[in-house]
């Protein structure tokens, strides 16, 4: 089997299968010119063609780019890119100090030969997107083979200067570091842009962590902002397409990977008007979706960590007004008291979580119960009561490690559930002496 830089070295055949076009108007980039390629070298296959792929060129080589322009009135699921324009001040809050705008901000999502953020990790496709002129522009860029990078990366460059932030769904961690390694690597670090983050992965988890299936961009979008994509190719697979591309050199299977990638913006676009929307105070747009007690708590509990303190209240009031609260909703809002020095309130929300728990012993009566053992303990010097609570921790706990055996965190906290009822045990009686 040949190796990775070997397939990556081939140059590209022909095919001539046809499939569907973009929904969008294709363009041509303004700053690049397509090329007219000479005898010596290879002809662009008329399968690019078919999807709106044309080969551009600069100073240091060529590559190939397909750009997309979507009227601003183009619906996306249940938002309209041109909602963002009134959401976008809201992302502020991700940067306190600096004011956010539409036209601002970079929406960036990479396609890769694999994982990580090593030299090995190739963005083989770069897809951005930005308002411009009253439009939404995606571009996706595509290498042929490592030669074709460089002149990429150049093309890339030039973009970003014109941005402020920074866009993406755990692209602070992953997308990002590896654009930053590839500049280096062709020695085209000196100013680099240094962007403001908008990572999208995080606000998401604190809303539905628990909520959903996953926190993975394709359940979001489905679940939260009414976007059901057809005959999509899975991100996953990306990577095997690619390579089966440089075997081959049939283009036709990058169609859908080029529409996945386009997608994946429209839904970043989305994402953010979605959590603009939420930080602008317009909470009642978000309401009357069918959501749980939970998920109201979380988003009221990220507002305030967004410096939103103000908003949240509505939010809170709604989850408690609920006839059977969710235990794990109390003890968010009860840790939220607590925090505040708010104990009268904390207490009544952890013996709430129990009483709600009385059918099903789970884990959030077995945090409130270890929470009311060591309000009892250390605030009110209540030996006897912080006992009782510390007793039924234990015998939830004992009842978890007999059915998970192996769990060493289980019997960590087992054991310190002992040493707290055996200290319990010597207050107490030293306190009725």
């Amino acid at each position: 089997m040949s190796s990775m830089r070997e397939r990556m070295n081939r140059l590209r055949g022909e095919s001539t299968e046809k499939d569907k076009q973009s929904e969008a108007t294709p363009a041509v980039s303004e700053d690049y010119n397509e090329v007219s390629l000479g005898e010596e070298e290879e002809q662009l296959s008329p399968v690019w063609e078919t999807f709106d792929v044309k080969l551009l060129t600069n100073e240091t080589g060529s590559f190939l780019l397909r750009k997309i322009v979507y009227p601003i009135n183009h619906r996306h699921g249940h938002h309209a890119i041109e909602e963002l324009i009134e959401a976008a001040p809201g992302l502020s809050s991700f940067h306190p100090l600096r004011e956010t705008s539409g036209e601002q901000i970079l929406y960036l999502d990479l396609e890769t030969t694999g994982l990580g953020v090593g030299a090995g990790n190739i963005p083989f496709m770069v897809g951005i997107g930005y308002m411009s002129k009253g439009q939404f522009v995606i571009e996706q860029t595509l290498i042929r083979h490592p030669a074709e990078e460089r002149a990429m990366l150049i093309y890339l460059a030039e973009k970003l200067q014109h941005f402020t932030f920074l866009a993406t769904y755990n692209g602070k961690t992953f997308d990002w570091p590896l654009v930053q390694n590839r500049f280096i690597m062709h020695g085209l670090s000196r100013g680099m842009w240094e962007p403001r983050h908008l990572d999208f992965l995080h606000p998401s988890r604190s809303l539905w962590k628990n909520t959903l299936v996953s926190c993975k961009l394709s359940h979001v979008e489905e679940e939260r902002l009414g976007i059901h994509r057809e005959d999509d190719v899975p991100g996953s697979l990306a990577p095997q397409l690619y390579f089966q591309f440089l075997s081959d050199g049939n283009p036709a299977p990058l169609e859908g990977v080029f529409r996945h990638n386009e997608i994946d913006m429209l839904s970043l676009a989305a994402l953010s008007i979605r959590f603009g929307h939420l930080l602008n105070g317009n909470i009642e747009q978000y309401i009357p979706l069918p959501v749980e007690t939970e998920e109201m708590v979380r988003t009221g509990l990220w507002l305030e960590r967004m410096g939103k303190t103000e908003l949240p209240h509505l939010l809170f009031e709604l989850a408690m007004k609920k006839d059977q609260p969710n235990p794990s909703t109390l003890i968010m809002l009860a840790e939220r008291d607590k925090k505040a020095g708010n104990w009268v309130r904390a207490v009544l929300l952890w013996q709430k979580a129990i009483i709600h728990s009385s059918t099903h012993f789970g884990a959030a009566a077995h945090e409130a119960s270890i929470e009311l053992a060591m309000y009892y303990e250390h605030k009110l010097k209540d030996y006897e009561s912080a006992l009782g609570h510390a007793n039924l921790a234990f015998e939830h706990a004992l009842n978890q490690s007999m059915l998970i055996r192996r769990d060493t965190k289980k019997r960590a906290e087992l054991e310190a559930l002992r040493n707290r009822i055996t200290r319990l045990r010597r207050k107490a009686e030293k306190q009725l002496k």
